[in-house]
Order: structure tokens, then C-alpha cells, then sequence
């Protein structure tokens, strides 16, 4: 492997899923405060939104004070949708209005008269069906839901998590810095989009914009669909034909008319492959697929496919980034908690950690140089956007503390040790004199 060199051209590779989203930010402020130079931003995951965000300079909105990963909203991730928790509560109302009689009995106090059980329990069964009611009609009104089929119940709930507000937060960061200091509503996602696409390819070049990759997977399709703002002859590359492959069907590029599908690709990205409904992507009429509408999602596995069109945009240099820590030694497994939603962290935080190590291998055969990011233990699964218990520390993790720890992993395992040792070596190359100084220009000259 070759050392780092800023001549090359550099990718910085963001993956991951949820929560981990935090990571990124830590790690982005790093490299921006050093100074690193990264030709491509790209995105796996809800690294697509960041990347999306660092692509048109705006990366500091994911750590300041009132960015993404610091505010509020974010406790409102993929949350349990409304219709289930307002029915979890009834359940629990139900729950206790029938054992309320069998306290009272038990402590010798007169019980509820029948007549009163008998109307509650009619108002719960009332309220459940004018919820039921009311899902049944918002699900109607969604103009780009395809229809299904199934269990009626699953028709009108739907996936139990909801990733609207992941996507509206990051489609809102978008539009406050593509909109400036205009109060203009936000347009819908495929104008969104549009003038995302305008904006980075008008100021591509410009300092602090950068060239963007982003990758999801069509369900429908059943392929993974890579977008790509890319400057010549790289863009040429990116969309020409290849042997035995449709890239027609695979690529959208985001400078033509793909720019529709910007916003799209980071909403996919933003929908995890578990617990949440397929974000809903409509072709064009005069597309491959000709006006149809597709469910798209995101896959950890994708990274792979991320890196090999890196290598092929001319990519000789990648930064990859996960919060994914190591395999932990023996005898440090932790008890498995038994909410839902953890666990479906636990698969995606798994299938991600053994997808990055596949695409790690991999990579080394086809850039120069790969780096790796990652923390050494990281307690916060993909959907603790709370925090999480430590165990090893006995404490509980915020979100902050995930970003503060990786700014300091992004400077002991990239920045210092890499960037610093290439600065040292340029150093002493400049300022040397005789054959030694010699041996160490022409070692410069042919990074």
C-alpha cells in the first residue's frame, strides 16, 4: 500500500445506519478543522445525508449547536409510528380497567359496577376503530404509495418504524442552504432535489463544494441504483457502457437528467433495510424505466458496490468511515436487551461490520491507499438516538459523546498518524540537502 498523498484523488466514504450518523459528524469536523483535502463525498446509509450536506459545504450543520445530531429532533428518529403507540396506550388504558376491579377486591374496597367496565371498554373499542379509521385514510392520500397486497392490518399500519423524520430533518438542512437567506417554502423532494443538483454542479470546484456518490438498493429492481455528481472526464466514465451490463438501469446521473432523483437516493439512504416502509422513487417517463414507481432502501452490504465506483471514478485514495467497532475478544459478550428496535440494530450494526470487512479486502486490490475509521467500543446501536447503557463503563452514552469521540478517533487513527506522517516526510524533503534529500525527492515525485 502506498502512503497518503493529498495529490491524489480521495474519496471519504461514509456508512452506516441511524444513530451512527453521529460518528460521521465527529469525524467530519475532524478532517475539515486538519484541513484534509477530499476530492468525492460519498454516502452509504444515513451517510448519504451527510455526505449529501458536506458536498455543498455544509457539513458543520450536523455538529453545531442547533445542527442535526444536536438537537431535539433527533429523539423522534424511527420511532414507533403514532397509530401504534396511541394503540399501545389504549392497550395499556384497557390493561388497567380491568385489573382495577380485581385490586379493589383484593384490598376488601367495593369494586367498579359492571355498567361502568362495560361503557369504557365500548369508548376503547370506539376510539380503536376511529383510529383504525383515521390510519386507513391518511394511507389513502399518500399520492406515490403503490398498492399491495396482504393482511388488511398491515395495509393500513404499514412498517412499524417511521423514517419521515429523519428525511424531512435532513431535506430541511438542504433547503436552509441551498434557499440562503430567501424564505422560500421547501419544494417537494424531486424539485428539492433539482435544485440541490443545480446549486453543487454550478459550484463545483469552488472551495468547500465537492464531487458526490450516493448509493441505494432498488427492491424492485433488485440492484443496488448509484447516483453521482462527478466533473469530466470522470462523469464520462461514471455513465458509459460496460460489457454485459445495463448501466442504464443502475446509474442515475444527478448533472442530467437523473437530478430529479438527488433528494430521492439520500431519502433511500436514510430508510433502513428493517423495520420502516421502502421510500417510494418515480422514474421519469422518458427513463429506462419508463415512469414506473420503485421501492428503495438502503443495504449495508452496498458499500461494497459504493467502493467499486469509486475505483472506477478515478478514486486512488479512500477514507473510510463506521461506527461500527471492532470484534470485541472473548469473554466480553454483554446481555442482549429485549426492545425491538435494539435488536434490529444488532443485525444491521453485524451485517455492516462483516460488509466492511468484505469491502475493506476488496478495496485494497483497487486503490492505493485505504483507510479505515472506526471506534474501538461504541455501546450506541443504530436506533439509540437516546443513548445507550454501558456496561464496560457502568454509565450512560449520549449521542455528543459519540461525536466528541469520534473527532478524537478521526485524529489518533487518520489525522496524526497519517496525515501528520506524510506532512513530516514533506518536510524533511524540502528542507534536506545531498543524496539523502535526493533519495526522498524522488520517493515524493512518485507518490
Amino acid at each position: 500500500m502506498q502512503p497518503y498523498s493529498p495529490e491524489r484523488r480521495t474519496a471519504l466514504v461514509l456508512c452506516g445506519t441511524g444513530a451512527h450518523g453521529a460518528y460521521h459528524a465527529g469525524v467530519l469536523r475532524a478532517l475539515q478543522e486538519a484541513g484534509v483535502k477530499i476530492d468525492v463525498m460519498a454516502g452509504q446509509g444515513v451517510g448519504a445525508g451527510a455526505a449529501a450536506l458536506a458536498a455543498i459545504d455544509g457539513a458543520a450543520r450536523l455538529w453545531d449547536a442547533d445542527g442535526i445530531w444536536r438537537g431535539a429532533a433527533i429523539r423522534t428518529f424511527y420511532r414507533w409510528k403514532w397509530p401504534l403507540r396511541a394503540a399501545g396506550w389504549l392497550c395499556l388504558l384497557l390493561v388497567a380497567m380491568l385489573a382495577a376491579p380485581l385490586l379493589f377486591l383484593a384490598l376488601g374496597l367495593p369494586g367498579y359496577p359492571i355498567e361502568f367496565i362495560s361503557v369504557a371498554l365500548m369508548d376503547i373499542a370506539a376510539l380503536l376503530a376511529v383510529l383504525a379509521a383515521g390510519v386507513a385514510i391518511a394511507q389513502h392520500r399518500v399520492p406515490a404509495r403503490r398498492k399491495a397486497r396482504g393482511a388488511w392490518w398491515w395495509r393500513i399500519l404499514g412498517a412499524p418504524l417511521d423514517a419521515d423524520t429523519a428525511r424531512d430533518t435532513f431535506a430541511a438542512s438542504l433547503w436552509q442552504l441551498i434557499r440562503g437567506a430567501a424564505h422560500v417554502a421547501r419544494p417537494p423532494g424531486p424539485a428539492l432535489g433539482r435544485r440541490y443538483a443545480g446549486v453543487l454542479a454550478e459550484n463545483l470546484g469552488q472551495p468547500g463544494f465537492r464531487e458526490l456518490m450516493i448509493v441505494a438498493t432498488d427492491l424492485d429492481a433488485r440492484r443496488d441504483v448509484v447516483g453521482a455528481l462527478l466533473r469530466e472526464p470522470y462523469r464520462h466514465e461514471f455513465v458509459a457502457p460496460r460489457p454485459e451490463r445495463e448501466r442504464r438501469c443502475e446509474v442515475v446521473d444527478l448533472t442530467g437528467a437523473g437530478r430529479d432523483h438527488a433528494f430521492d437516493l439520500i431519502a433511500a439512504g436514510l430508510t433502513p433495510l428493517l423495520g420502516c416502509d421502502a421510500h417510494m422513487m418515480t422514474f421519469g417517463a422518458d427513463s429506462y424505466w419508463r415512469g414506473e414507481t420503485h421501492r428503495a432502501c438502503d443495504r449495508p452490504g452496498a458499500v461494497s458496490r459504493l467502493l467499486e465506483e469509486l475505483a472506477a471514478a478515478g478514486v486512488s485514495q479512500a477514507i473510510l468511515v463506521s461506527a461500527v467497532a471492532a470484534p470485541p475478544p472473548p469473554h466480553r459478550l454483554n446481555v442482549p436487551r429485549l426492545e425491538i428496535r435494539h435488536r434490529l440494530g444488532e443485525f444491521l450494526a453485524a451485517a455492516e461490520s462483516a460488509a466492511l470487512r468484505d469491502a475493506t479486502e476488496m478495496a485494497r486490490l483497487r486503490f492505493d491507499s485505504v483507510y479505515l475509521i472506526c471506534p474501538a467500543h461504541n455501546p450506541v446501536g443504530a436506533f439509540d438516538f437516546a443513548g445507550a447503557y454501558d456496561e464496560a463503563s457502568d454509565r450512560r452514552q449520549d449521542l455528543v459523546e459519540l461525536m466528541e469521540r469520534a473527532y478524537e478517533d478521526a485524529y489518533r487513527q487518520f489525522i496524526e498518524p497519517v496525515v501528520g506522517a506524510s506532512g513530516e516526510h514533506l518536510a524533511r524533503a524540502s528542507k534536506g540537502n545531498g543524496p539523502q534529500s535526493h533519495r526522498d525527492t524522488e520517493k515524493l515525485d512518485s507518490l
